[in-house]
This record gives structure tokens, sequence and C-alpha cells, in this order.
């Protein structure tokens, strides 16, 4: 078995690597041996090389061969700088999928002019030793020019969703959000598509776009990853000098205190933020940007919080953006 995945990859690779369609001898290869891999299981695969793709015509080749076999194909986006939050992702689509493809692109159009988007962390050797480790079958890393071709005038706007919460602060954000993942999805063309939980502006808004154009893509949320004080895992946690990664942690937990007076009954949408800015207040190093309760499919503001509401907020700590979220529920 291991020697007949080995020989599956080794197919896959071919695919991927070729630089042109693949026809004769490649394509007939790449079908056969990709088909022999369906009847394994994902954990066969485990060290054996990761594909790197840089073009988008090197990655369809890949996925149109796992198609040909009936391959279930998971989409993990991600900018790099990966964390364990990434890595659930990807644990999830694994248990999914059979075949996964990481993307890692940092969007300039999510960007605004005054943002970090030369400043944003990378590492990529970093980034594909624990790609490798977490079982990827495909790293799919374009450049700018790949993504966005010369003279491109297409954007994608969810119009409402996208100006609201951190659209206010970062106008333009998610149009460059939403163009660049309906791109990938076109790219890559997944079975479903993993995003978190803790990016929940930007997951309804990819479900919203999803729906309204009628992809065939699953969009799936996976749950925030935190560190033991409640921090939510971010590439930008590293921007944190000392001091402000111990004060970090205090968004998460005002926040859970406006989930804990719901439980207790309190249903004022207006009050539970009350509650909660009042327990970032009291951190002299957070400076709050917003925090707000809104329909949790919608993101329309409510005067009166329910099972399902979503409450958001965003905070700087020194040069460190941060964002979270909690989903009301009765439990705490």
């Amino acid at each position: 078995m291991g020697i007949r995945i080995l020989v599956a990859r080794f197919g896959a690779l071919c695919c991927a690597l070729g630089r042109r369609k693949p026809v004769g001898f490649v394509g007939l290869w790449a079908g056969l041996v990709v088909s022999l891999a369906i009847a394994y299981s994902p954990a066969q695969a485990a060290g054996l090389p990761l594909v790197i793709s840089a073009t988008v015509a090197d990655l369809r080749r890949f996925t149109k061969a796992a198609r040909a076999a009936g391959k279930r194909i998971g989409l993990v986006p991600t900018m790099g700088a990966l964390h364990r939050g990434h890595l659930s992702l990807i644990e999830r689509a694994r248990a999914e999928c059979d075949a996964v493809v990481v993307s890692i692109y940092v969007n300039p159009l999510q960007f605004g002019p005054q943002e970090d988007y030369r400043a944003y962390p990378r590492d990529r050797k970093r980034d594909e030793e624990l790609l490798r480790a977490a079982r990827a079958d495909v790293l799919f890393v374009p450049g700018d020019e790949e993504i966005h071709r010369p003279g491109h005038r297409t954007r994608v706007e969810v119009e409402r969703m996208q100006d609201v919460l951190c659209g206010r602060s970062r106008p333009g954000h998610f149009r460059g959000v939403t163009t660049v993942v309906m791109k990938l999805l076109a790219i890559v063309g997944p079975d479903v598509a993993f995003f978190g939980e803790k990016d929940a502006q930007q997951l309804r808004i990819v479900r919203r776009m999803a729906l309204d154009l009628h992809l065939e893509a699953r969009i799936v949320s996976c749950p925030t990853v935190r560190e033991e004080d409640g921090l939510a895992l971010s590439s930008r946690n590293a921007y944190l000098g000392p001091e402000e990664r111990r004060a970090a942690p205090v968004l998460y937990r005002a926040l859970r205190s406006a989930a804990a007076a719901f439980c207790a009954g309190e249903s004022g949408a207006g009050r539970l933020v009350d509650v909660a800015r009042g327990a970032i207040a009291a951190e002299p190093l957070a400076r709050l940007d917003y925090i707000e309760a809104v329909d949790g499919e919608t993101l329309e503001p409510v005067t009166v919080a329910r099972a399902g509401t979503l409450i958001a907020a965003a905070a700087w700590f020194g040069r460190a953006r941060l964002i979270d979220n909690v989903t009301l529920s009765m439990d705490v």
C-alpha cells in the first residue's frame, strides 16, 4: 500500500511540475496513479513530499487529475505565518477530503495604504515544514500577477455586510478579501473550503458570496483556537510586545463577560456591549476600535440579543490590531 501511495504522489508531482497540458505519457501516467490512490487512507501518505505549485496552470493539472480519480478536494486559504489555528483547518480538511490544497498568498487588495502589507509576517520555510507535518497535499504559492492579471478590473463586493464592523475602519478590506477568495475558489475548484470562526465577519461574507453566486464549494467554519489564557491565535500576535501580550486576553475576557450576562438573563444588546466595553476600558494598554452586537448571519445591528447573536470586537494593543468574537448561547 505504501508503495502505491508513493507512486500516486509521484504522479501528482508529474502533473504539478509539468509546464504543458498533460498529454501523452505524463497525462496517462497521472490519471493512472492518482486513480490508484483513491482506495487508500490519507494517513498512509504521511511523510511524503509536499507538492508546491506557483502557477494556476500547474495547480489545475493536479486538481484535474484528482477530480478525474473521484477525489474530494478541500481548500484552506491562508496568508501564511501559519499557527495552530491554521493547522486545525488543515486537520479538518484532512478528515473530510481526499486531497488538501493550502494556499499562501498575502493579498495586497485587502490592505489599506497605511496598513501592514509589507510588514505582514512571512516565513515560507517554516510554513512548508508545518504543512508537511500536517500532511497537506499541495501548497499553492502564487505571485501577484498570477492571481491578479495585469490590468484586472473585476472586484467582488457583498453589499452592506462588507461595510460594517471591521469594514468601517478598514474601507475596501472585504472587497479585497472576497475578490481573492472568489479567485481562489475559481482556480482550485474545491468541494469544500475551510475558514476560521475567529474571522467571523469574513466567514459570513464569504458564505453570502458563495450563496449569491451559486458556487458549488461548501463553506465550512472551524472553531477559534486559543492560547491557554484565551487569546485567539493570530499571525498578528507576533507584533505584541511582552506587556501587550499580557494585556491582549482582555478582549476575549470582555466578550465572555457579555456572554455570561446573557446567560444570566440580560437580553438588551446595548447593555451586553456596555459590559464588554467596560472590561476593555479597564485595561490601559487596550485601545478599542469597536464592539457591537449583530445578527449572526446578516451582521445587521440588533437591539435584543438572542441565541445566535454575534458580539464582535476589535482593539489595538500597540501596533497589533486584534479581533475576536463570541456567538451567544445559553452555555457560557
